[in-house]
């Protein structure tokens, strides 16, 4: 499949400056609803599903079943077992992906039109008829578990998994969405098959395509793949408050380096304010080299290697997070250093230049992101998945040009408060004066 890669690129060389793609809604006559790219230049199409939800199902105590049911879709289905799930696949040259984060299962599927009736029979068991042998559960829950005991000694790992902690308390939020070594260790099969049931459902799939397919191919396609799941699967969670106020924990870690991760209650992806927020936090702490945060961290001070920030809109949550590591000896400097940043910004704003900077860069860099079928795919999902209208590729770019420096500075008054910034640091760091009871 590698060969498909330069002609994608040569395909979506010539994009302007917005994204002129033509996207089709299409409905299934069973009911299902995708949005499809057709491009019949290259004989292969991508296909990307996704169901909302994914490990915020876990109930307490199952932590893990979510990810570990996800992991488990390609051990094999139907009459095939893991080995001749892989042989039929491989057979074919299509490409599954299965995975799942806090809101989501994601399913990602490649195939070449000539094999395409194969490549969707294996999906389709995959998705309706997991084995869930006990065989696969064990090496599968294996790999799981090393992973987990990995995240135990990556101390950028503790101190996310703390700060989600902190910040959600028992919502599963708070929870390991990976699990632990004893709620993964203690997942029984049937567990898994009642995870399935919950995550996988049709009330909860998104399905975009892009590529050689026609929208009456991709209708057929939909039912046949997704006809048989059940209506509605397992109740999702409520919204939660974003519970951490301002201050410093630390989590005691043996390490020369300390990573600091950051945040407080951020906005969510449909607030009129998000657009700005977004080109507030290209200047803040988005922009790489050129950003606030790596000029003062970074460039002038030498405090570390990178420091970034980024908006994290959740489905029952919304954040405003970021992440700097230090020695252990600097790091109070950094922190010290980003909260006077974010004070600053909240006072005094952006420049103009700041701004015209940030604009020019999100909007240049955005047709380069459908770069070909795979790609525009997750883009189309993800679109759906946000609540974005169908049109917006051919008008997100001019809602950033309508951005005004009275817009960002205003959002940037109310959304940055640096005095409810927590840090989570984990390491050995030094002067650093933590938060009565976290």
């Amino acid at each position: 499949m590698k060969w498909l890669a330069p002609l994608a690129l040569a395909v979506f060389a010539a994009l302007p400056a917005r994204a002129e793609i033509e996207i089709e809604e299409v409905t299934s006559p069973g009911g299902i609803t995708a949005w499809l790219v057709e491009d019949h230049n290259i004989p292969f199409t991508a296909l990307e599903l996704r169901f909302q939800g994914g490990t915020s199902l876990d109930a307490p105590g199952k932590e893990g079943a979510v990810r570990l049911m996800a992991a488990l879709l390609e051990e094999g289905a139907g009459e095939r077992d893991a080995q001749a799930f892989a042989a039929a696949t491989e057979t074919i040259a299509a490409d599954f992906d299965y995975d799942a984060r806090n809101d989501a299962v994601s399913v990602s599927a490649r195939f070449l039109t000539e094999t395409r009736d194969e490549a969707v029979e294996l999906l389709r068991a995959s998705l309706m008829e997991p084995r869930f042998d006990e065989d696969a559960i064990a090496r599968v829950r294996s790999q799981a578990l090393s992973a987990i005991r990995s995240d135990l000694n990556d101390p950028g790992a503790i101190a996310s998994r703390e700060f989600a902690r902190l910040a959600f308390g028992d919502h599963p939020y708070g929870r390991a969405s990976d699990g632990t070594i004893e709620s993964v260790g203690a997942l029984t099969r049937d567990d898994l098959v009642a995870a399935h049931a919950d995550a996988l459902a049709r009330d909860r799939v998104f399905v975009a395509a892009a590529g050689d397919i026609t929208a009456e191919e991709l209708g057929g396609l939909l039912d046949e793949l997704l006809g048989g799941l059940p209506e509605t699967g397992g109740a999702r969670p409520g919204d939660v408050a974003v519970a951490l106020p301002g201050g410093i924990s630390v989590v005691e870690f043996a390490t020369p380096q300390s990573v600091a991760v950051f945040g407080h209650e951020g906005l969510p992806r449909d607030d009129e304010d998000f657009f700005a927020a977004f080109v507030l936090n290209q200047i803040l702490g988005g922009g790489g080299f050129e950003s606030r945060l790596m000029q003062e961290v970074r460039e002038k001070r030498g405090l570390t290697y990178g420091v970034y920030s980024y908006l994290a809109p959740k489905d029952h949550a919304a954040l405003y997070m970021g992440r700097v590591a230090s020695a252990n000896d600097r790091i109070a400097e950094a922190i010290e250093v980003i909260r006077g940043e974010w004070a600053r910004i909240a006072r005094d704003g952006v420049t103009e230049a700041e701004l015209e900077a940030a604009r020019t860069y999100l909007t240049g860099a955005y047709p380069l992101r459908f770069d070909g079928n795979g790609p525009i795919a997750r883009i189309l999902v993800g679109m759906q998945m946000d609540g974005l209208p169908i049109t917006y590729p051919q008008t997100r770019n001019d809602q950033l040009a309508a951005i005004t420096l009275e817009d960002v500075n205003r959002v940037a008054a109310e959304l940055l408060k640096p005095e409810r910034l927590h840090f989570v640091v984990a390491g050995q760091p030094e002067g650093l004066e933590t938060t009565p009871g976290q």
